[in-house]
């Protein structure tokens, strides 16, 4: 039905082009009646042009698909048919009336771009809007959002865990929210989702990605609104950006039944160079007699026994393994002239490269569309899931890292050795995992119904109505035969979270065209939606037996304390959008949205967001014509708006009590005390946005480029701002500082070639800088451990020492005091006197040592077909961005009560005094800085396929329509300079990006499948 829609709007936008091809006079020497129709459908179609070639004489076809010639010209002539969305087709005619169909062109088709409340054609579009392309679409298996790694220029999307079904953080133009959220909003076949941890707090671990319930296999696009007139109409939630995610849909006149399978293999990318036990037991000994000399220089093992020691214990290949992964998709769809439909089931197994974990989907999906008469349209989108996950604890990649290699996985007897035999104290990481049990099982229903009603002709009337349930329960244990668990005799935890969001939108959308010229789309709208997460968890301890694991917590003699919480917030919405476009040439859209939120202080509930945009078809205009041969198409694009960020939890603005214990008399008792002071005015972080936009296409359209420069401030930044203690508070959450992005993103799409051989490709890059402007209060900056806020410089940036070598004999005197140590040594690393007081203190000599946010990212995707053959290569990119290596700070204690990175075999001792590696240490005092600062740059093939379609002809017997073989790879190659495990990392936090410390790490994926479509 849209695309009925679409050509009739398209239809009466070229009527003008078919009046004014007729009012000539020439000679007639020939007549011609014809018809254009669509290949598959048999539909008419509207607006499709029929020009005779050789000459300037063209018409279009009416709203039945028909046209008619009187022409000078004498048969038999060629006809050249072209239309939007289909193959360009040449036909051959005589005097008899034809009828000529058209097949469609798949990759034209994604003109048609998806914007809020409604589609538009690409050339039509005033804002920044990009669509993902569909082959990045089926390289995901896991979650709908990986769709987005280096398709998009602008956006910025990194992994946040390893783990499978593990998090993904996306920044679209830049991270603009300190304390509030910074992800983009989704809408999923017309339904809002904030994608926000969804957890009871029970399992232990990276939580599993919400977006992950969803499953890729029935996505048929992906469009990310990015600049403010696209995202305005989202109002309070459009500031980070909205990603509108649409389903597959049945077609008219073609049944289909697909079934797609794929296996493959995990592998983990690379290991960390550690000491073996050789090189510990050594570093041990310096260590301790360090600390100790009178004790001599072998006090923990004799060189002897060194060397009989071997490698030891290699606790990364007991850890991890190579992992399987599997995908079954089963998709029926089909219709009739008025039904629609498409149903699927999919189950998708993921293995961890981490022993014993994994990650499990089962889905179903149906969407149905039905036209009930000519004026009533109905539809339903419901997908159902089921996702269980086993995760990996909390600190296990730390302790997997740092357990020294003389330690063993098993003792004498046996048994699981409990922990780290030296002062350092963390549990045997293999313990864990084979005994603990730490898992997630998430149930989620996602519907959304539709009704439309043509009120008059051109006025549609739409109400829909949707729903977003989860639950997730949550189960550990800590049996008594690992550390975690031996002195509580046992513990085991359950916890329940359970969302329930329903939805209500109510539209009128207006479409006209006046006098041929004037064509108008107007929208008014109001929408309601609330939600309501509830979370329950308990437990026990001092088991009598592990049999029972977390099923009988009734068994255990130590009951923990319950916990539960309810919260609940509305929003309502008014809105409105004009677009109007004059003869194709000229647009204009505006829009505006009134959102209030219970979120906010009773003074500021609602806020209002508006937006404009500007479009100019340059190359339509008649003085272009000299240049229409070289450049096919110019359009200069211009925009403003504002938008919101509501994400900052619930009941923010009022004054709350939280629980206590106390003794009262000799009962233990249980109050209430203030627990937030209450802000009436608090309010909405705003985000104003210009963007600049050029689109150009030359050599027949076949180069298509796309240049947007933009600036977005966000101001009234919700803070926790110090207020004073006379209070009762310490601190209270109001709107202060601001936050400024501003960038340029260039794109570049090209089609090259036709027939057996055929080249296409898309580029992006995008450069971004964010400085944070204001703070608020009279600060200029603010710290928050590893990381500084500070007017001036981007968020995200890393406040630590710099390093200055390491200490010398000769240079005790000199230079002792620069090591920050009460009694300095030859060994001892130097650090920079930052405030030139002539020694060195962490608390006046830190600085900024880098940030996190890249200078520029880039994405550059290719598909080669040749005959049979499909080759796909998408390579992603990220420049300039800093990693702080967490995990690299902790290996280079050199304490020898852990294991450390073969940078220890280079330490500074008596007889090698290294002027960049210190000393061994029994019990340093850890400074942070720019030695655990890494360039973070890579470049990686982040998706290889290659797919081979069998020849139609061998399948005709079978009645199978076609079989596809592939063969596919991700992460197959990284070039970085970044010495942890991947340098596609992040903690997703706003304030402290870049971190990686104990991050599941990721892998790389070799798979083969095949599709059979009948």
């Amino acid at each position: 039905m849209k695309k009925i829609l679409y050509q009739i709007c398209l239809g009466i936008l070229l009527i003008p082009l078919a009046v004014s091809a007729q009012e000539t006079k020439p000679l007639i020497n020939s007549k011609l009646v014809g018809n254009i129709i669509d290949q598959k459908s048999k539909e008419p179609l509207v607006g499709a042009t029929v020009q005779i070639k050789g000459t300037t004489h063209a018409v279009t076809t009416d709203v039945n698909g028909k046209f008619y010639f009187q022409t000078g010209q004498k048969f038999p002539y060629t006809l050249v048919i072209s239309f939007i969305g289909f193959k360009t087709k040449e036909e051959i005619v005589n005097e008899e009336a034809v009828t000529i169909q058209l097949e469609e062109d798949q990759k034209l088709l994604n003109e048609v771009v998806v914007i809020g409340y409604g589609q538009l054609l690409k050339k039509d579009v005033t804002g920044s809007i990009e669509s993902v392309n569909s082959q990045s679409i089926k390289a995901v298996q896991t979650s709908l959002d990986r769709a987005l790694q280096g398709t998009v220029a602008g956006v910025n999307v990194t992994q946040t865990s390893g783990q499978p079904g593990g998090g993904i953080s996306v920044r679209v133009r830049g991270g603009s929210s300190i304390q509030g959220g910074n992800e983009p909003l989704y809408v999923v076949d017309g339904f809002p989702i904030y994608n926000s941890d969804q957890n009871a707090g029970v399992a232990s671990g990276s939580n599993s990605n919400p977006l992950a319930s969803i499953n890729p296999s029935d996505i048929e696009s992906i469009t990310v609104l990015k600049d403010a007139s696209s995202t305005a109409i989202y109002g309070s939630r459009g500031a980070n950006g909205v990603v509108i995610i649409t389903t597959k849909k049945g077609k008219t006149n073609e049944n289909r039944v697909s079934y797609d399978v794929s296996y493959g293999v995990q592998k983990l990318n690379k290991k960390l160079d550690l000491l073996d036990a050789k090189g510990f037991a050594r570093l041990r000994n310096d260590a301790l007699f360090d600390s100790a000399p009178a004790k001599g220089k072998n006090q923990y093992l004799s060189e002897e026994q060194i060397n009989a020691l071997g490698a030891g214990t290699d606790w990364q290949d007991e850890t991890f393994r190579s992992a399987k992964t599997q995908n079954h998709q089963l998709s029926i769809s089909g219709g009739s002239q008025r039904t629609r439909y498409a149903i699927s089931g999919n189950y998708f197994n993921q293995d961890g490269i981490i022993k014993n974990t994994d990650f499990n989907r089962y889905s179903a999906r149906i969407n149905l569309d039905t036209d009930i008469n000519s004026k009533v349209r109905f539809g339903l989108n419901l997908t159902g899931t089921k996702t269980t996950a086993d995760l990996a604890p909390t600190g296990l990649v730390s302790a997997i890292i740092s357990m020294p290699a003389t330690a063993t996985v098993f003792d004498a007897n046996g048994n699981y050795t409990l922990r780290n035999p030296f002062e350092n104290i963390f549990s045997n990481p293999i313990a864990a995992l084979n005994k603990r049990i730490n898992n997630s099982n998430a149930y989620r229903v996602l519907a959304t119904t539709y009704g439309e009603y043509d009120i008059i002709d051109d006025l549609v009337l739409k109400v829909s109505f949707g729903t977003d349930i989860q639950n997730n329960r949550e189960n550990s244990y800590l049996p008594t035969s690992i550390f975690e668990g031996l002195a509580l005799n046992g513990e085991a935890r359950i916890g329940y979270f359970n969302s329930s969001s329903w939805l209500n939108e109510n539209t009128l959308t207006y479409s006209k065209a006046i006098q041929n010229k004037h064509f108008f789309n107007i929208l008014a709208g109001y929408t309601q939606q609330r939600n309501t997460r509830e979370i329950v968890s308990t437990g026990s301890q001092n088991f009598v037996t592990d049999a029972l694991t977390y099923n009988a917590l009734q068994s255990g003699n130590t009951p923990l304390t319950p916990v539960s919480s309810s919260n609940t917030w509305a929003l309502n919405s008014y809105l409105g959008r004009v677009n109007y476009n004059f003869e194709g040439k000229y647009f204009a859209t505006a829009s505006i949205r009134s959102d209030g939120s219970s979120r906010f202080g009773v003074n500021n509930k609602w806020g209002y967001f508006p937006s404009a945009a500007l479009a100019w078809q340059v190359s339509k205009e008649n003085f272009f014509s000299p240049l229409s041969a070289a450049i096919n198409s110019l359009k200069i694009r211009a925009s403003y708006g504002s938008t919101g960020n509501q994400e900052i939890g619930e009941y923010q603005s009022l004054s709350t009590l939280e629980s206590v214990k106390y003794i009262f008399g000799d009962q233990i008792v249980t109050g209430f005390r203030p627990s937030r002071i209450a802000n009436s005015f608090l309010g909405w972080e705003q985000t104003n946005q210009f963007d600049g936009g050029l689109d150009l296409g030359i050599l027949k359209n076949r180069l298509f480029l796309t240049l947007d420069l933009y600036q977005k401030i966000t101001s009234n930044l919700l803070l926790d701002v110090q207020i004073p203690y006379t209070s009762g508070h310490t601190s209270s959450l109001q709107n202060f500082g601001s936050v400024r992005n501003r960038g340029i993103e260039v794109g570049a799409n090209t089609q090259l070639g036709s027939g057996a051989f055929s080249w296409s490709s898309n580029f992006n890059i995008a450069f971004n800088k964010n400085e944070v402007i204001q703070i608020g209060n009279g600060a200029s900056f603010y710290t928050f451990g590893n990381y500084i806020v500070k007017v001036g410089e981007p968020l995200g940036s890393f406040y630590g020492a710099v390093t200055d070598g390491v200490l010398q004999k000769a240079d005790i005197e000199t230079k002792g005091k620069l090591t920050g140590n009460a009694v300095p040594k030859a060994g001892d690393r130097l650090y920079r006197d930052i405030n030139g007081d002539g020694a060195f203190t962490t608390a006046a000599d830190r600085t900024t040592i880098g940030t996190a946010q890249p200078k520029f990212t880039g994405g550059f995707n290719n598909t080669f077909n040749y005959k049979g053959f499909e080759l796909n290569v998408l390579f992603q990119g990220s420049y300039g961005n800093k990693i702080l290596n967490g995990n690299g700070q902790s290996l280079e204690l050199f304490n020898g009560q852990q294991n450390a990175s073969i940078a220890a075999l280079d330490r500074w001792t008596e007889t090698n005094p290294s002027t960049t590696i210190p000393r061994a240490k029994l019990d340093p005092a850890p400074v942070f800085s720019d030695r655990y600062v890494e360039d973070g740059s890579f470049l990686r093939a982040k998706n290889v396929s290659l797919t081979y379609s069998l020849p139609k002809p061998l399948l005709v017997k079978a009645k199978i329509e076609a079989v596809r073989i592939r063969l596919s790879g991700q992460n197959l190659w990284t070039l970085t300079n970044y010495t942890g495990f991947d340098p596609e990392v992040t903690n997703g936090s706003s304030i402290s990006p870049g971190t990686d410390s104990g991050i599941y790490p990721t892998s790389k994926t070799y798979s083969l499948g095949l599709n059979l479509t009948f």
